[in-house]
């Protein structure tokens, strides 16, 4: 697993413990604390790293990666999120690896951190929905995409790309988020007000890596509900407002279908800041 360290993926350790699944974390750097069997240190866009670290394993999880496009410039952001993805999923299908997962990114379809005001071109927002990436991160995430549909058609890897919304824990990061987004509704519009807890978001990828249909899918994966307390029907009608539905929006539902992700993974946000839904 890269991104070992990180949020998602410590909660991923965590999960892969608990069903007592031996665990090679491949890291920047060793934090000396990571429940993993095994630890890679090296850059996971490096193919000689990447190709020591899947020695063995059945499965990848792969969630290194610059986060935001906000502090790095254009070209590394792209660069360095594009070239590791390739690298392990390459690697991963030399290697014989039959069941990968990569974290995506809800940013993928464009309003996220694009530099003007952007709307979704339909909502609910599907896998069909066209994306309009106008920022390098955006760009990079769909390009991961790409290249896991290349690796699935290449090597016969089952690949899953998880699109993940903002994710913390209850207790730290999303509580203040949720705070904020309930004082102002419109810093949640960019991100349709999704969220998902760590610990959810660490299921997410282990039912995904038990993912046996064949090919590359993208997945999104969120909570049920929305950060905001103002119903999803009205805070489309302020922020998004002449974008079209394809369906009412009832009560507090966020504006994502998550139907694929209970079909395809059985999976479903157990863990809800308000408990709404």
């Amino acid at each position: 697993m890269t991104g070992a360290a990180g949020r998602i993926g410590r909660g991923v350790l965590d999960v892969l413990a608990r069903e007592r699944v031996a665990a090679t974390a491949l890291v920047l750097e060793d934090p000396g604390d990571l429940a993993a069997d095994r630890v890679v240190v090296g850059d996971a866009g490096s193919p000689a790293v990447a190709a020591r670290a899947v020695e063995g394993a059945d499965a990848v999880v792969h969630l290194a990666a610059i986060p935001t496009p906000m502090h790095d410039p254009a070209d590394v952001v792209f660069g360095t999120n594009t070239l590791a993805t390739f690298a392990v999923l390459d690697a991963a299908g030399r290697a014989g690896v039959r069941h990968a997962v990569i974290a995506s990114s809800q940013s993928a379809w464009g309003t996220a951190f694009a530099p003007f005001e952007l709307h979704p071109v339909s909502l609910p927002v599907d896998a069909d929905t066209p994306d309009q990436a106008a920022d390098p991160y955006a760009l990079s995430k769909r390009t991961d995409e790409l290249t896991a549909d290349m690796v699935a058609r290449r090597y016969g890897l089952s690949v899953v790309a998880l699109r993940y919304p903002f994710v913390g824990g209850v207790d730290e990061r999303l509580q203040a988020r949720a705070d904020e987004v309930a004082r102002d509704p419109g810093l949640g519009a960019r991100n349709l007000w999704a969220y998902l807890e760590t610990r959810d978001a660490a299921e997410a990828a282990w039912l995904a890596l038990r993912y046996d249909g064949g090919g590359a899918r993208v997945v999104y994966v969120a909570a049920p509900d929305t950060l905001s307390p103002v119903p999803t029907a009205e805070l489309v009608r302020r922020y998004h407002p002449d974008v079209p539905l394809t369906r009412p929006l009832v009560g507090h539902e966020v504006p994502i279908d998550l139907a694929p992700a209970e079909r395809l993974l059985g999976f479903r946000a157990r863990h809800l800041v308000v408990g709404r839904a």
